[in-house]
């Protein structure tokens, strides 16, 4: 079985529980860490999980909001179901993309 990780971002969460209900409320504070975002890469960061994450911008939540890193990712595996061969040996399952067949194209007559 394949094993694979996934994570939850906490970090609107963390902000509610200090009464920070708006994106623009980090702004100040990024900055005063010297860290700089606009205003739409703070809602980015606030309301979408980050694939990338700088460790300034990483330190400088957790400064602002008095928490570790642990608190603002939490780590979990995914379950994920693994397609089985069939007796005849072909894999079947959701994701597993149909064999290919071989397909010839015809051009309509006239062009």
């Amino acid at each position: 079985m394949m094993r694979r990780m996934g994570f939850e971002w906490n970090l609107r969460r963390l902000m509610a529980e200090r009464d920070m209900y708006q994106t623009t409320d980090l702004v100040p504070h990024l900055a005063e860490y010297g860290v700089y975002l606009s205003r739409e890469q703070v809602f980015r960061l606030v309301t979408q999980p980050p694939q990338r994450l700088s460790m300034d911008t990483l330190a400088a939540l957790c400064g602002i909001l008095d928490c570790s890193p642990t608190d603002l990712i939490t780590v979990r595996e995914v379950r994920r179901q693994v397609a089985k061969p069939t007796a005849s040996g072909e894999v079947d399952g959701p994701g597993v993309a149909p064999p290919a067949r071989r397909v010839r194209v015809r051009r309509p007559e006239g062009l």
